[in-house]
């Protein structure tokens, strides 16, 4: 009862922390929108991460998961009580650079842990900090956290706020399945003796034609898009290698089956159909829909909003993903949206990059910050509410919903 009646003080505590850490936080999110550095790659970026908690006491465990960018830091309080875990996402998207605006959310997360470490040791618990790489499946093995998953569940919470362009606690995405389909060949002079070639390209663009023919017998909830990522280099030789990626996303995992294997007989066919081979293989780990715990949601809008934030109405669905999805499905979980610019920018485009270096960004972030830390503070200070929180999470696990 006395950290209930305390949990005010405490709040405005790690308040005056994060305000006090702002220009810092800043150079900080500055310095890893200029690094750029995509999914498992993230040197420069883990490294101000990691040497940033450390100056503050964090005990930092690097090569997590056999990643090299991928870390777990705690600072411990007193004995017993909840750990709480905020992910900082690092990577870039190839090309574009910080369009989803990670820059914001690692510096976020390690802020909120850091204004945190300065009041926990009054407190019960641990706060944990881990460094998650390659949350964007442009790379093969995308999808850090889902390889960390084992460490990360030493904790029994985890959160991250997104940049975005509105204010959003709670969302509903989907899962995905990232495919990577090799079709084979054989060369030839493509004027003089095509007769004797077999075209991978052809097989390619048939598969495409397959894939928009299957649309119109999928449930609407699906999404199916993807690029060839090989097609030949030269018009005047059949080609002989062609490779495409395609994303496959549905609400229900096992809806995401039925139709990751209609794609796949898709390629089988175009590879039947023009003579070629095909060899299919999953390029990303697979991401599960995001669920987000009604009870950590509810502290988290409710702490916004005395800090004067306007949180916007959720859409019904998001049809993106990420490997936030995975760890929410294993202990309770948030992942808000931040608004870092005008209603209506899209996500991973030029807009945003340039949202996520700019003033309202940085205003974003420390917003963010103070949500997750504030939020934590509720769950240090009030038994109850994690009680709550937890059954929230027994109800999902027992199957009652896909989601909330």
């Amino acid at each position: 009862m006395v950290y209930f009646m305390s949990a005010k003080d405490y709040k405005a505590r790690v308040i005056v922390e994060l305000d006090k850490m702002r220009d810092r936080l800043v150079e900080m999110a500055e310095a890893i929108h200029s690094y750029n550095e995509v999914g498992y790659k993230e040197y420069e970026t883990s490294k101000l991460l990691i040497t940033e908690l450390k100056r503050h006491g964090f005990e930092v465990t690097p090569n997590v998961a056999e990643m090299s960018t991928a870390f777990k830091a705690v600072y411990r309080g007193k004995e017993g009580g909840i750990k709480v875990a905020f992910l900082s996402e690092m990577d870039a998207l190839p090309g574009l650079g910080h369009g989803c605006g990670h820059n914001i959310i690692g510096v976020a997360s390690v802020g909120a842990g850091i204004a945190l470490s300065k009041v926990i040791s009054e407190l019960n618990g641990n706060v944990m900090v881990f460094g998650t790489p390659a949350e964007e499946a442009a790379v093969d093995l995308a999808g850090g956290k889902v390889r960390m998953l084992g460490v990360i569940k030493e904790a029994d919470v985890a959160m991250l706020v997104h940049p975005s362009d509105r204010n959003l606690v709670t969302t509903k995405n989907v899962c995905r399945e990232a495919l990577k389909f090799e079709f084979r060949g054989k060369a030839a002079h493509a004027g003089s003796s095509p007769h004797l070639g077999i075209n991978a390209l052809d097989a390619a663009m048939n598969m495409f034609n397959l894939v928009n023919s299957l649309r119109q017998h999928l449930k609407s909830d699906v999404r199916i898009h993807g690029v060839i990522v090989n097609g030949g280099s030269s018009p005047n030789v059949v080609p002989d290698y062609a490779v495409v990626k395609m994303y496959v996303r549905a609400i229900e995992k096992n809806y995401l089956d039925e139709t990751i294997e209609k794609v796949k007989n898709c390629a089988r066919g175009a590879a039947l159909g023009t003579g070629t081979t095909v060899e299919i293989s999953s390029y990303a780990m697979r991401y599960l829909n995001i669920v987000c715990n009604p009870t950590l949601s509810e502290l988290f809008r409710m702490n916004w909003e005395s800090l004067g934030l306007v949180v916007d109405e959720p859409p019904e669905r998001n049809y993106g993903s990420t490997d936030m999805g995975n760890v929410s499905q294993e202990l309770p979980s948030i992942h808000p949206y931040v608004a870092i610019a005008p209603k209506g920018t899209p996500g991973h485009s030029v807009a945003l990059r340039e949202a996520a270096k700019s003033k309202t960004g940085y205003d974003g972030l420390i917003f963010a910050a103070k949500g997750l830390a504030m939020t934590a503070v509720d769950l240090f200070t009030q038994p109850l509410q994690v009680r709550k929180m937890r059954e929230d999470f027994a109800e999902f696990k027992r199957g009652k919903s896909i989601d909330y």
